[in-house]
């Protein structure tokens, strides 16, 4: 199993900010327990404690209760769970499940590959190398996914295609084609694409809080002299 998206590509790094769409509001910046870093919701994970006080992951940010927030990077939740700081941010003692970081994990690329599925179901998506070229050749793509599994030239050529139309365009292997093909509700998929809108930016935002869990560096880590955490490669992934 991977343990995090492989993202191919985005040099979308000088890409003009994004207008807010009107009559969506700004959202309150929360505070990841373990940088100490304030920072956009939707780049963190929230937990709560469940009424037997299980530290339970909130993936939708919508259970009641005290919620603790982490950023989504794979060294600043070990060092949340090994300087014990949930319990201090949620004022209760915690238990802690095994294999939480995997758990959320798991989590996240659910909630990944079902806003693909939805993006499906509401007609925001084509699959297939034919239809998915033809909407990389009208300029029609906001992001272009790939089976990890999938044969690196044909990968090679729509991602190609889509750059020569779009330089930033992000170019994602999230899955397996069995997994995508899931998703979409057949046996497999190959190449998607998926068009300019909101489950396009939500599958970008959950495929970078699950690219987080792969390998990066916590803002905090070797600021107060913590010992380095080991980090799990992922192939592919930047």
């Amino acid at each position: 199993m991977m343990t995090g998206t492989q993202v191919v590509e985005d040099r979308r790094q000088a890409a003009p900010e994004r207008r807010r769409p009107a009559g969506r509001p700004p959202r309150a910046e929360r505070r990841c327990l373990a940088s100490g870093q304030a920072g956009d919701p939707s780049g963190m994970i929230r937990f709560v404690a469940d009424p037997q006080g299980l530290l339970t992951p909130d993936l939708a940010a919508k259970l009641p209760g005290r919620g603790a927030w982490v950023t989504a990077r794979r060294d600043c939740l070990e060092r949340a769970l090994r300087r014990k700081l949930f319990a201090r941010a949620l004022g209760r003692d915690v238990a802690i499940p095994d294999a939480l970081i995997e758990r959320v994990e798991q989590g996240l690329r659910r909630r990944l590959l079902d806003l693909i599925g939805l993006s499906a179901k509401a007609g925001q998506a084509v699959s297939g190398f034919e239809k998915v070229r033809a909407a990389l050749g009208a300029g029609r793509v906001a992001v272009l996914l790939q089976a990890a599994d999938a044969a690196a030239d044909g990968r090679g050529k729509l991602a190609r295609l889509g750059r020569a139309v779009d330089p930033g365009l992000p170019v994602l292997a999230p899955a397996g084609a069995a997994e995508l093909g899931r998703a979409l509700g057949r046996e497999t998929a190959v190449h998607l694409a998926l068009m300019p809108g909101r489950l396009a930016e939500q599958v970008l935002a959950e495929a970078k809080r699950l690219d987080g869990l792969v390998a990066a560096k916590c803002a905090a880590d070797g600021a107060d002299g913590d010992e380095s955490v080991s980090r799990p490669g992922s192939p592919g992934s930047r």
